[in-house]
């Protein structure tokens, strides 16, 4: 069985500890960031089976696009993950079309043709796990400040209707709303008060652990999930 996994997005809390979890089960990993993350190659830069991949999503377009899947991302993986997570504090008031473009651009219209070009292969050796990782914000209109982070997210779901043929092929496409989680972006957050009331709205009245979300993301695309396709499913402490 083919082993290679594609994560976009890799350089995050979650990204990392989901890295770790390939990394015992013997996966190569190809680990896009946006940047030179000092942080995630420090933590794996002792591994032989992973490679780094950074490239800035917002400077693409289709004609570097094709050159940047055809000379860095020319493998066959069998796993796909989106993780991408790029986020502006733009509230619906404050918005305006560049950073709509930008957030949308770079967490769901990349990612989906990145998807597309690796796909073929997929198909040829009839099986691929493919996983889009979404936010619970979606569910309820975005957060104050989270407005395009959470409208690029909701047009990330879109799971075209030609993957129910993919998957006789054995080709599974789900989408995971993550809820909120102990991660670096929310120990961000200066008003500690208004964290804590977000936590109370979390019928478990706690935030999820990052490597419980990395679990989740594992099983989604392991050979543990053999039916389950075509769906968006939450992880979110019962939100």
């Amino acid at each position: 069985m083919n082993k290679n996994v594609l994560i976009l997005g890799a350089s995050s809390d979650i990204g990392i500890e989901l890295i770790k979890l390939f990394i015992k089960q013997d996966y190569s990993v190809t680990a896009h960031c946006n940047s030179n993350d000092k942080k995630l190659i420090s933590e794996f830069k002792t591994y032989k089976k992973i490679n780094f991949v950074k490239k800035n999503f917002l400077n693409l377009n289709n004609q570097n696009l094709k050159k940047f899947c055809h000379t860095k991302l020319n493998n066959y993986y069998s796993i796909f993950i989106n993780l991408t997570g790029y986020m502006t504090k733009k509230t619906y008031l404050n918005s305006d079309l560049n950073s709509l473009v930008e957030s949308i651009k770079i967490n769901a219209l990349i990612p989906s043709l990145i998807l597309k070009n690796i796909l073929k292969k997929m198909i040829k050796n009839k099986y691929g796990r493919i996983l889009n990782c979404s936010s619970i914000g979606v569910k309820f209109g975005g957060g104050l400040n989270s407005y395009n982070y959470s409208l690029s997210k909701h047009t990330s779901e879109f799971i075209p209707s030609y993957f129910k043929k993919l998957s006789k092929k054995d080709i599974i496409y789900n989408n995971l709303r993550i809820g909120v989680t102990n991660t670096k972006i929310h120990k961000k957050i200066k008003n500690i008060r208004e964290l804590k009331k977000r936590i109370k709205l979390i019928p478990m009245n706690r935030s999820a652990q990052k490597k419980e979300i990395a679990n989740y993301i594992y099983f989604l695309v392991s050979n543990k999930n053999s039916f389950m396709t075509n769906q968006t499913v939450t992880v979110s402490g019962g939100e």
